[in-house]
């Protein structure tokens, strides 16, 4: 009679623990927005709690979505952001040494002559 009432226990215990387990693990992708100043922090919570009702088939996809952002370079863009001023950058400087040169070649052009201009990169 001991053994089944000590069974009883250990099975009690044993789903207490299980439920608590899923409940602090479906919290670890709001967790991490938090400590990543997420802007969707409410949504990643409130996505983790229908993810329990899902048997955590979000869960993955919540994880990825916290994890992408930081406070410091945001979504990961900036380094492409920085390429691509970089890149204007290095045109505009470019097309600025093309018109010195023009205007060094013919100082005393007129106002009402049109000056070709040099065509613009497209695929930039």
């Amino acid at each position: 009679m001991f053994l089944d009432y000590f069974a009883l226990v250990v099975l009690v215990l044993v789903l207490l623990i299980c439920f608590y387990g899923v409940i602090a693990i479906h919290d670890i992708p709001y967790e991490i927005s938090v400590k990543r100043n997420h802007p969707h922090q409410d949504a990643i919570h409130i996505a983790g709690w229908v993810s329990l009702f899902t048997l955590h088939a979000l869960w993955p996809f919540l994880w990825i979505w916290a994890t992408l952002y930081r406070e410091d370079r945001g979504w990961g863009m900036v380094r492409q952001e920085q390429d691509r001023l970089s890149q204007l950058e290095q045109q505009l400087a470019r097309m600025a040494r093309q018109l010195e040169q023009q205007s060094a070649a013919a100082p005393c052009a007129k106002a009402s002559e049109p000056v070709a201009l040099p065509a613009v990169d497209k695929e930039v």
